[in-house]
C-alpha cells in the first residue's frame, strides 16, 4: 500500500509540473468565470435560475471537454513511460507492479477531477457570495456524475495506454474513441430510429451502451424530470429505471466502465512487455 501512495503522490507533482494540467486548470476554471460574466445567473431555462442555470451549462460543456482532456492526457501515461524508458528503472526497483500501476490511476484520477470540481466549488461561492441561493441537491449529484465521468474515461484512457506501443498511436486512438462516443453513435441511433429498422427498447439500449449519453440523460432529469427533450426514448427510460433508477444508474454505470477497463489495462500492462 505504501509503494501504490508514493507512486500516486509522484504522479501528482508530475502533473502538477506539467504543462497539461495548467491549460486543463484554465480551461475549467476560465468556463465558471465566462459562465458569469455572461450572465447565466440571471437568466432562466425550463425554470431553472441563479446558480442551478449556471451549473446545469457548466456540466454540459464539461460533458463534452472532460473526456477528451482525460483521455489524451491518461493515454499519454504508460506509452509515454514506456518510451521514455522508465519500465527498464521500475523492474529494477522492489515496486510490485500493481501498486505502480493502481498508484498512477489513483494519482491521475485526483489530478483531472479536482480542477473540474474546484471549478464547481467556486461558481458555488462566488455565487453564495453575490447573494445566490446554493443548490445543494443539484451540486451533490453533479459531483457525483463528474466523478463517475472522470473515473470512466481514466479506465479507458489507461487501457488505450496499457495496449499502445507509442504516444502517438495512443493518441489517435483516444481521439477516436472521444469522438465515436461524442458524435458518431448518436448519429447512427437517430438513422436507425427514424427508418424504424429496430423496436424502441432496443435503440434506446445500445444508446446506453455509450457512457456520454447516460451522463446527458442524468444531467436532463434533474431540470426535464419527464425527459421531454428525448422524445420516445423517454418512456423507455422512465418506464424501465424511473426517474431515482435512472439517476442512479446514471453514477454507477460509468463507474463501473471505468473499473472494468480499468482491470482489463491493468492484466495487459502485467502480462505485455515492458520494454
Amino acid at each position: 500500500m505504501q509503494h501504490l501512495w508514493l507512486t500516486a503522490w509522484t504522479d501528482i507533482l508530475e502533473s502538477l509540473r506539467a504543462k497539461w494540467f495548467a491549460v486543463y486548470a484554465l480551461v475549467f476554471g476560465s468556463l465558471v468565470v465566462l459562465l458569469f460574466v455572461l450572465g447565466l445567473t440571471e437568466s432562466r431555462v425550463m425554470g431553472f435560475t441563479g446558480l442551478s442555470r449556471l451549473m446545469l451549462t457548466y456540466i454540459q460543456l464539461s460533458m463534452a471537454i472532460l473526456p477528451i482532456f482525460v483521455l489524451i492526457t491518461t493515454v499519454r501515461s504508460l506509452a509515454g513511460d514506456r518510451e521514455a524508458g522508465v519500465f527498464e528503472y521500475l523492474l529494477a526497483l522492489p515496486v510490485p507492479l500493481g501498486a505502480w500501476y493502481w498508484g498512477k490511476l489513483a494519482g491521475r484520477f485526483l489530478m483531472v477531477f479536482t480542477p473540474v470540481f474546484l471549478a464547481m466549488v467556486g461558481a458555488l461561492l462566488w455565487g453564495g457570495l453575490s447573494g445566490a441561493q446554493i443548490p445543494w441537491k443539484l451540486f451533490a449529484y453533479y459531483t457525483g456524475l463528474l466523478i463517475a465521468l472522470s473515473w470512466c474515461f481514466l479506465g479507458i484512457g489507461i487501457l488505450v495506454s496499457s495496449i499502445a506501443r507509442s504516444v502517438d498511436v495512443a493518441q489517435g486512438a483516444a481521439f477516436v474513441i472521444w469522438l465515436a462516443l461524442l458524435l458518431f453513435l448518436d448519429l447512427i441511433l437517430l438513422g436507425v430510429m427514424i427508418q424504424q429498422q429496430v423496436p424502441a427498447e432496443t435503440a434506446v439500449a445500445i444508446a446506453l451502451i455509450n457512457p456520454m449519453q447516460v451522463f446527458r440523460t442524468g444531467t436532463m432529469l434533474l431540470f426535464d424530470p419527464q425527459l421531454v427533450m428525448l422524445g420516445p426514448a423517454a418512456y423507455v427510460i422512465l418506464d424501465n429505471f424511473g426517474s431515482t433508477g435512472y439517476m442512479l444508474f446514471a453514477l454507477a454505470y460509468p463507474m463501473a466502465v471505468g473499473t472494468v477497463t480499468a482491470w482489463i489495462g491493468y492484466l495487459v500492462f502485467r502480462r505485455g512487455d515492458l520494454i
